[in-house]
């Protein structure tokens, strides 16, 4: 289980999903943190097929690529909590929501600081309400919460990046406005804060592309013998006279 400590926090008139870090307490590389097995229904093993019909209202298809930076961002905010979606409830200082009909829209005072930050992704209050207004996503489910998070991506004009499957410098630093906890091409937090090395990130990135696309190729396999099985004839066609018509 993944511990929060709250840093600096600081208020700013643009739009930002989060001006406050989050930094895992547990020490360790990132390519050994342990990811849920494939077995579990934690949403960062979810992905959809480009041959699967997409869900009705929602403009994100989340690929395997989208994944794993939508993972890599929560790795970089404190939010991971071992992928399970318990992470979609967290709140600056590390509290939980007790609801995600709505964001809580709730200062959260710990030591020194304050934010209204929350989510897996921590969304400020009024990027939530950005986000809602631009892509028309409801609540603050977990689903909602994913599709207002690749929002934020495209509005730094970073998804095309991220669907190439490779985390760059550069894609980190367009997005090092957007979450404090990555870094610029410097190296250092956009806003000044406590930030995840690049190589860090990199390598959870990796760990995580792999086994969502192993985890597509298996969907995709598994539809297509689904497929297959559904194509095949249910006996013989009888097209009489013929003795299979028992004629």
């Amino acid at each position: 289980m993944t511990f929060l400590a709250p840093t600096t926090c600081r208020v700013l008139a643009g739009a930002v999903a989060s001006t406050c870090v989050f930094i895992p307490s547990v020490a360790g590389q990132a390519a050994t943190i342990p990811f849920p097995s494939p077995e579990t229904s934690a949403r960062s093993l979810s992905v959809q097929l480009p041959e699967e019909a997409p869900a009705i209202g929602l403009p994100y298809v989340i690929t395997p690529e989208r994944r794993a930076l939508l993972n890599t961002i929560r790795f970089a905010e404190g939010t991971w909590k071992g992928g399970l979606d318990l992470g979609y409830r967290v709140m600056f200082g590390g509290g939980l929501m007790a609801s995600l009909e709505r964001h809580p829209n709730r200062v959260i005072y710990s030591s020194r600081y304050a934010s209204a930050a929350a989510g897996a992704y921590q969304f400020m209050p009024f990027t939530w309400e950005m986000v809602q207004r631009s892509i028309g996503v409801r609540g603050f489910g977990p689903e909602a919460q994913d599709q207002g998070a690749i929002y934020l991506i495209q509005r730094r004009k970073a998804l095309p990046l991220a669907d190439t499957g490779n985390l760059t410098p550069k894609l980190a630093a367009l997005l090092a406005p957007e979450w404090a906890s990555f870094p610029t091409l410097r190296g250092v937090s956009y806003y000044g804060q406590p930030v995840k090395r690049f190589t860090r990130l990199h390598s959870f990135y990796n760990v995580s592309l792999a086994q969502l696309r192993r985890v597509r190729d298996q969907r995709r396999e598994a539809l297509s013998t689904d497929q297959d099985e559904t194509a095949k004839p249910s006996g013989p066609v009888c097209r009489p006279p013929t003795i299979l018509c028992g004629f």
